[in-house]
């Protein structure tokens, strides 16, 4: 019966054993031979040397001479597949690092003994041309605890030394994985390493993928994720070579880099510069937040359409991007309806996906609330539906053209978010627009207009454009228990110009303590429903 091979560090530990002939029944020849550096740290003779920063541009350049490579071969389409390109690196990846080679001996060297560049010791049998053997290393191994800790040398020395006068193996490996091999075989006896140097515990990381050894993957993912995080590690953690960054024991420091990001970079607007350099992996884990902090969805569509043609200037290539990988992260639902009539004229994304992201938002934006909240809240669907934290809060938006230019807003707010506004602050609504103007709401706490005490306030506004006035007739009403229906507050004419706003300082004639106690009349489920509708009569 195999062993179990499930993932976990713990156990008892085999420190005194590791390389110690009395508690060894095989004897491991590691042959160290000359390979392209292609993983973090690697400086040759695993040195560990390099830096992340190094591995990094390495694996840009790689991506480059990818993307060169496929436009300049002529038998294939002009169309670029992202998804085939990083599925290229990855093979490219796999073809440098190599299967781990292990091989069966009869007469080994001395154990213990390294052996030099000569090549003396070393059977040519298992010299390969143009792949110089640099050194062989020797140690004396339990089959037993490493079988325990990896299906791979389970497989070696259950299929591949069945005869009792075979008690040698021979593994092959770059000089960029020797440091690394020998932290790796020691913690499959000890359960611990020696190092925290990130450029290692990396080399470490990608040996234990190669030797199938998911206790030490899931130990240097830990230690990774405890050390301090930067932009380049975070990029580095979620551009691991594919079958690493797919594994399950690694998915907590793919998680912390994510986060990393997404933190770092929730002001989008005052990193736009930076986030623009930022590759694809990255950008997916910042637009994935809840939180970023932007003025609106709209913003995050504009970004995400200029990161896109700075990133991707086929225009084939960059419709599949944006379909297969960036569409997905917009928030069609919490757009303007201004926006998402941009989006169904937008060259740069299938008319088809346009129409049904455009169709099913303003399906949700003509949805009940509760089922509004209820998809919000979905596991599933929250990913489409759940509002950001935006500078500017979503509206509803129903426009008349007859008799009069006319358009009725809707604005709902949170209790914490009326909360929060005490003692002065203010919340503003996303743009509306009436006849070609510009509008907006804006609600308050402010002090009543005697001084005497706090109270809730909403303004309409509109945008400064030009000198240009108009004339509105307005009325703002809210919805009110029992009854749940919405009840006129205040009403009245106003001649706009350009960055002028009216309205009521304390729109519900109570203070603001009513307002906010348990049993307010204006808090359905906890939420504040408001209603602006405006008309324009003059000609």
């Amino acid at each position: 019966m195999d062993p179990d091979f499930s993932p976990g560090g713990g156990g008892p530990s085999f420190e005194f054993a590791f390389n110690e002939v009395n508690f060894s029944d095989r004897e491991l020849r590691i042959e160290v031979v000359a390979g392209d550096d292609d993983a973090p740290g690697s400086s040759g003779a695993g040195a560990g040397g390099g830096g992340l920063a190094d591995w990094a541009r390495h694996r840009k350049r790689r991506r480059e001479e990818l993307l060169k490579e496929k436009e300049s071969t002529t038998h294939m389409s002009d169309q670029t597949n992202c998804n085939e390109v990083e599925a290229e690196e990855c093979d490219a990846y796999e073809e440098n690092q190599e299967e781990p080679v292990a091989m069966i001996e009869e007469s080994p060297p001395d154990v213990g003994q390294d052996v030099g560049d000569d090549g003396q010791g070393i059977d040519s049998s298992w010299t390969v041309v143009g792949t110089p053997v640099l050194r062989v290393k020797t140690i004396y191994i339990s089959s037993a605890i490493l079988a325990a800790k990896s299906p791979f040398f389970f497989k070696l020395f259950s299929n591949g030394m069945k005869e009792s006068d075979q008690r040698h193996a021979t593994l092959r490996i770059t000089d960029s994985e020797e440091t690394a091999l020998m932290e790796l075989l020691s913690f499959m006896y000890s359960g611990k390493l020696t190092t925290t140097e990130p450029n290692l515990l990396l080399d470490i990381l990608m040996a234990a993928d190669k030797f199938e050894v998911v206790s030490c993957m899931r130990y240097c993912s830990q230690l990774l994720t405890s050390l301090p995080m930067t932009t380049e590690s975070a990029l580095l953690y979620l551009d691991l070579p594919c079958s690493i960054s797919m594994a399950a024991a690694v998915q907590p420091l793919t998680d912390a880099a994510k986060d990393f990001l997404a933190v770092k970079y929730k002001d989008l607007t005052k990193f736009q510069d930076e986030v623009m350099n930022i590759p694809l992996a990255g950008i997916e884990a910042i637009l994935s937040s809840n939180d970023l902090q932007v003025a609106s969805e709209d913003t995050i569509y504009d970004f995400l359409l200029r990161w896109a043609r700075a990133q991707y200037p086929k225009s084939e290539e960059r419709r599949e991007i944006l379909s297969s990988r960036l569409l997905p992260l917009v928030r069609f639902s919490h757009m303007t309806c201004r926006k998402l009539r941009k989006v169904l004229t937008c060259t740069d994304i299938d008319h088809e996906q346009a129409t049904k992201c455009v169709t099913e938002a303003l399906l949700y934006k003509a949805d009940a609330p509760h089922r509004q909240r209820a998809l919000a809240a979905d596991a599933v669907t929250c990913r489409k539906f759940a509002e950001r934290a935006y500078k500017y809060r979503p509206l509803k938006v129903v426009e008349f053209d007859r008799p009069y230019p006319q358009c009725i807003a809707y604005l709902d707010l949170k209790r914490e978010e009326c909360s929060r506004l005490f003692p002065s602050g203010r919340i503003y609504s996303q743009a509306f627009h009436l006849a070609g103007q510009g509008f907006f709401l804006s609600a308050h706490c402010n002090m009543e207009q005697q001084s005497t005490f706090y109270c809730f306030g909403l303004f309409l506004g509109m945008q400064e454009k030009g000198s240009m006035s108009v004339t509105v007739d307005y009325e703002f009403a809210a919805r009110t228990r029992p009854s749940g229906e919405f009840v006129s507050k205040y009403k009245g004419n106003y001649t706009f110009t350009g960055g002028k706003a009216v309205g009521y300082r304390n729109l519900f004639a109570i203070p603001w303590q009513t307002f906010m106690a348990d049993d307010s009349l204006f808090f359905i489920d906890g939420m504040l429903h408001l209603r602006a509708e405006l008309t324009i009569k003059q000609p």
